[in-house]
């Protein structure tokens, strides 16, 4: 808990107030595109005399100039014209194209997973390059920190946050590590993991499944997980009953199911001397032989019948025996009937899937549950992605960049009265994409943003492997107060008391705030001498801009103390914006 001073009590308030205020300001107000924003530049330039301001307040009824991040790829014309007709339709009008600030931000946040370093934000903002955007995520998608990301996003949503018993989250990690680092195919990968056998460390894909196996359930977990996460279906409900919205019956469940009836698993255990007593030394996904070729289910007017192995009424090829001898590895023949024809749901699912990473929403609410019970925002636009995902090759890559480089992608987060009545899909309203939509840092992305922008986990260490230990108990600790197993959308920060006291008195925060040696802190107060200098650069390693007048003025006010006094000041200016709206979310 911070003890302080009445003094320094009141140097903290004021500090958390001009944060507050600048939170508030910049996500609400100050950036381009809103009228406040509009009128503010306009009466600065007036004072000032400059005619920056006057540029951005552009007059009303001016037609809407073509945007482009500088790629020339035809298929990101299509989706700006899909989007823009649905704001047509919509009468909706969108919002202003973010700026270089706000963008880059974003941008680094979703492909890499953490907020990008001072150093990359000074470049990018004094970059004049026009095509700048679309090189910078080309840059991105090559960064080490896109499989890190990545690889951890597929992890959550294959085995969760935290991973059940006899599941090997490094072993899902090596895998998933290996098929973003080559850019594997997106249905090849989605084989591998529906249709694994073997040791869950040799052969990490195993794992998907091992944590669809906490319960002796005959496969029906992993019928449902693999539908609804690869699939884009949630088809649960429809082990018991017809479903009530779409076509799905409760025979298909069943017949997906028949699918999934040779799993077994095996646990070897070994003795460990120290602990005396047996320890897991490893676990294998095997396939059981001779397994009857139906299931029987029974219909809630009593009735037992037989389910077959078919999709979508198709008859699966089941009863062939492989090159050993055993019977036909059925989910292989289901993994490849999922995978096949050139726009099947597994492509369908993840485009939705990845267009929701990147904007909160997919194209249906829920991302996982695609069907005419619940059509598209925009049916058009999302079939012709799904079916040039599959033309790509299942190019994830390629994916990233056409939705990056869109129009929508671009627009800032601050809504206009008239487009925030009209889309505001956490309110009810169907996704148009006028405007980016906030979203919270997911635990690792706020630890990662935390760790760039402070090198917290550098600050008073040594050696790098104490940096590492270290880095490792602090995510446990966050992932454990901050994450879900459940992998549900979510734009809102939870906000609960313990996030709250962990971001305030935490043990990360306290040595981001530090000023030991290779700190931020430490940096700034060392090599720049001047206190607007310091507190720019405070604002742009923490917000990825710069201060405006008002709270550039705050906060000199806050850090104008005697020399003895100057460290603790801007430790707390420090932490005020660490602990801000702005800072934690995604906008």
């Amino acid at each position: 808990m911070r003890m302080w001073c009445g003094s320094r009590m009141a140097r903290w308030v004021a500090a958390s107030l001009a944060v507050a205020i600048s939170a508030s300001v910049a996500m609400t107000a100050e950036e381009p595109g809103s009228k406040d924003a509009k009128s503010k530049a306009i009466a600065k330039d007036a004072k000032s005399g400059t005619k920056k301001a006057a540029d951005e307040a552009k007059p009303a009824g001016k037609k809407r100039e073509e945007f482009t991040t500088g790629s020339s790829d035809v298929l990101i014309s299509y989706i700006n014209e899909q989007i823009r007709q649905g704001w047509a339709d919509n009468e909706v009008e969108p919002s202003e194209v973010a700026g270089d600030g706000e963008w880059i931000r974003r941008v680094y946040l979703d492909i890499v997973g953490h907020v990008p370093p001072m150093e990359d934000i000074e470049k990018f903002l004094a970059d004049k390059d026009k095509a700048k955007r679309s090189k910078l995520i080309d840059k991105l998608l090559d960064d080490p920190a896109y499989v890190r990301h990545w690889t951890t996003v597929w992890a959550n949503l294959t085995i969760g946050q935290t991973a059940p018993r006899d599941v090997s989250r490094k072993g899902m990690e090596k895998f998933l590590r290996e098929a973003f680092t080559r850019n594997r195919p997106w249905n090849e990968v989605v084989v591998d993991i529906v249709a694994a056998e073997g040791n869950y460390e040799e052969n990490g894909a195993v794992n998907y499944i091992l944590a669809q196996m906490v319960m002796p359930d005959d496969g029906v977990q992993a019928t449902a997980k693999t539908t609804r996460l690869f699939m884009g279906m949630q088809v649960q409900c429809t082990q018991c009953h017809n479903h009530p919205f779409n076509d799905w019956q409760q025979r298909q469940f069943w017949e997906f199911n028949n699918f999934f009836r040779q799993l077994t698993k095996r646990t070897v255990q070994k003795y460990d001397a120290k602990a005396g007593r047996n320890v897991t030394d490893y676990v294998e996904l095997n396939r059981r032989d001779n397994v009857d070729d139906h299931v029987t289910y029974e219909r809630r007017n009593g009735l037992i019948e037989a389910a077959y192995p078919r999709y979508f009424g198709q008859d699966a090829e089941v009863a062939k025996k492989d090159k050993d001898g055993w019977d036909v590895n059925r989910r292989e023949v289901l993994a490849k009937l999922m995978t096949e024809g050139e726009k099947p749901l597994v492509s369908l699912a993840m485009v939705n899937r990845m267009w929701s990473q990147f904007f909160g929403y997919g194209f249906t609410k829920p991302v996982d549950d695609l069907g005419p019970h619940n059509p598209a925002s925009h049916p058009d636009l999302l079939d012709r992605l799904g079916a040039e995902f599959v033309k790509s090759r299942y190019d994830v890559k390629q994916l990233v960049r056409w939705i990056c480089n869109s129009e929508a992608y671009n627009l800032t987060s601050q809504a206009t009265k008239a487009n925030e009545e009209k889309d505001n899909p956490a309110a009810g309203t169907t996704a148009l994409f006028s405007h980016v939509y906030l979203k919270s840092m997911s635990a690792e992305q706020l630890y990662d943003s935390l760790i760039v922008a402070t090198n917290a986990h550098k600050s008073g260490r040594s050696s790098w492997e104490q940096a590492e230990d270290k880095k490792r108990v602090w995510l446990r600790q966050f992932v454990t107060t901050f994450g879900t197993d459940e992998g549900d959308e979510s734009t809102t920060f939870n906000g609960s008391i313990p996030q709250a006291l962990m971001m305030m008195n935490g043990e990360l925060v306290k040595d981001a705030i530090s000023a030991q040696k290779g700190s931020f802190l430490n940096a700034i107060l060392s090599e720049t001498p001047q206190d607007k200098d310091r507190i720019r650069r405070l604002y742009l390693t923490t917000l990825g801009r710069n201060p405006n007048a008002k709270e550039q003025q705050m906060a000199a006010g806050v850090v104008r103390v005697p020399n003895d006094q100057k460290l603790a000041a801007y430790q707390d200016m420090f932490w005020a914006l660490l602990n801000s709206n702005e800072f934690i979310f995604i906008h």
